[in-house]
């Protein structure tokens, strides 16, 4: 974990690798609730038996559940003192180059890309790599655009 005591430590470190983080492993029952709180209940994420003669031998986690671990993976990659507020922006680019098979566990690194100024506070983006644990291919590969607000002075 990587603190930063302020936003202007923060923009000196563009270009810095973060990470990589610890792993978090996907059970089945975190994909069949993302696909419960989604809709997408394709057997591939969902139907255990029937994905075990799949392309992938096994249950697949969906890639945008993928893509939603990234506050978590990135939380724990680094954090940066006197914020009041972050949001998550938006995405530039987002990539699935391989699947996240179900029982697998995952991690990030990070690339620090850009902190610019925006309104009130800067804007973030980092490319966040997730990675399986049983090597290969990332899983996720994406930009990932934050907006940081300081705290307040105080009167």
């Amino acid at each position: 974990m990587r603190t930063f005591g302020s936003l202007k430590e923060l923009a000196g470190a563009v270009g810095e690798q973060l990470g990589p983080g610890p792993w978090h492993r996907i059970e089945q029952d975190r994909v069949n609730a993302f696909a419960e709180a989604t809709g997408d209940h394709q057997w591939i994420h969902v139907d255990p038996e029937r994905a075990a003669t799949g392309p992938y031998g096994t249950t697949v986690a969906h890639g945008f559940l993928t893509l939603s671990l990234l506050p978590v993976l990135l939380g724990d990659l680094y954090r940066v003192e006197g914020i009041r507020m972050g949001i998550n922006y938006g995405l530039n680019r987002v990539r699935f180059p391989a699947p996240l098979r179900t029982g697998d566990a995952v991690r990030c690194t990070a690339e620090l890309l850009q902190v610019e100024p925006a309104p009130g506070g800067v804007q973030v983006v980092v490319r966040a790599t997730v990675e399986p644990d049983r090597g290969g291919k990332p899983c996720c590969v994406a930009e990932y655009v934050t907006r940081l607000y300081p705290q307040e002075a105080p009167d």
